[in-house]
């Protein structure tokens, strides 16, 4: 996709801090927003971000101002100069969102899901010159997410930005959405020339993680980050764990570590190069063992079927669960690391097995 890095139009590049949009969740009233902003102000952000229409799980909590809230925002940047982001569901809001000058439109997970809705969204932007980011799926599927993306582009939108907010799963975990972070990174391999941005507020759903998951998504070289803040975050109307006070805003940007994507130090590109070429030979072992283990599989799916006995080996399989993790400790490896890979290697293993079962025997010449 031919599209324009918008960012540098906003980042304040006299300081070090990373490119950030911020703001609460949800646009609660004039007075919220214009603390907020000036806040903002004092923190060299640009952009600040506000939901108007938040589309909520169950019915009966607080869903945004919706339109009210839109005059707030136009007053404000009247006021400070910042401009303002929000998040559009359907056409309508685009239509109204255009009209009072928002300067950012995003697209939120549950819509990202819904080609229809996407389309929709894409026929009313027709024309504009806005900046439209997208977010990632709830679910981990990446065509949605480049799809998304794509039916903006065919729109005519140039200034298209994706913002990784982490997926829902069941599994328990320490984050409210999980980060995947191999999705976000094969669409930035796919398309470096759009900007992609961190939530750190959605996927960690705890203000306590903010800045580890900020920090994480720098150290994988994103663009950007989208922090929620508000005035009093226990206070506040929608998804209250997961906001900060600009104060603690404050202090989170001044620890993030912002690295360089590249150096020209000749003896740091040297030492980097060795390092990869071992790397490299490493590589080349680890995949020549692979090979070995499926040989062995193939001649262990020989033996199943000539005994009649299913592909699937549930005590084995427990077994393997067990001890590989146990294997990996000693091995000052992530045992969660090592159940992923594999669990990886046994869907390769059960797929090369139930090709050996289903395998007809050649009728005798």
């Amino acid at each position: 996709m031919d599209t324009k890095n918008w960012v540098s139009d906003y980042k304040n590049f006299t300081s070090n801090q990373p490119f950030v949009i911020a703001g609460p969740c949800s646009a609660e009233s004039p007075e919220q927003l214009l603390t907020i902003a000036q806040s903002l102000k004092a923190l060299d952000i640009s952009i600040m971000r506000a939901g108007i229409w938040k589309p909520r799980t169950r019915p009966n909590s607080f869903e945004g101002m919706g339109e009210t809230a839109l005059k707030w925002m136009a007053d404000i940047k009247q006021k400070t100069g910042l401009a303002f982001a929000t998040e559009v569901a359907n056409p309508t809001h685009v239509e109204l969102a255009l009209k009072a000058g928002i300067d950012i439109l995003w697209i939120g997970a549950r819509t990202t899901v819904n080609p229809f809705s996407v389309q929709e969204i894409a026929d009313a932007l027709k024309g504009t010159d806005k900046i439209v980011l997208v977010k990632n799926p709830i679910n981990p599927d990446l065509s949605l997410w480049i799809g998304a993306l794509e039916r903006l582009h065919r729109a005519g939108i140039k200034k298209l930005g994706a913002i990784h907010r982490g997926f829902s799963s069941f599994q328990k975990s320490r984050f409210r959405n999980q980060p995947l972070w191999q999705i976000p990174l094969e669409l930035k391999t796919l398309h470096p020339d759009i900007p992609l941005i961190g939530d750190p507020s959605h996927i960690a759903g705890n203000r306590d993680l903010i800045f580890e998951v900020s920090q994480k998504a720098l150290d994988l070289d994103y663009d950007g980050l989208m922090i929620e803040t508000h005035p009093d975050p226990d206070k506040a109307l929608s998804d209250a764990q997961q906001q900060v006070t600009p104060e603690v805003l404050k202090e989170i940007l001044s620890q993030l570590r912002v690295s360089e994507r590249s150096s020209s130090n000749a003896l740091f590109i040297n030492h980097l190069e060795a390092l990869r070429e071992k790397i490299d030979h490493i590589d080349q072992e680890l995949i020549e063992t692979l090979s070995t283990r499926m040989k062995m599989i193939e001649k262990i799916g020989d033996y199943k079927k000539d005994n009649h006995v299913t592909v699937f080996q549930l005590e084995r399989w427990n077994e393997i669960m067990q001890t590989r993790p146990e294997w990996a400790k000693l091995a000052l490896l992530s045992p969660d690391f090592i159940r992923e890979l594999y669990k990886i290697i046994h869907d390769e293993s059960i797929r090369i097995q139930t090709e050996i079962m289903n395998k007809t025997s050649e009728p005798e010449k």
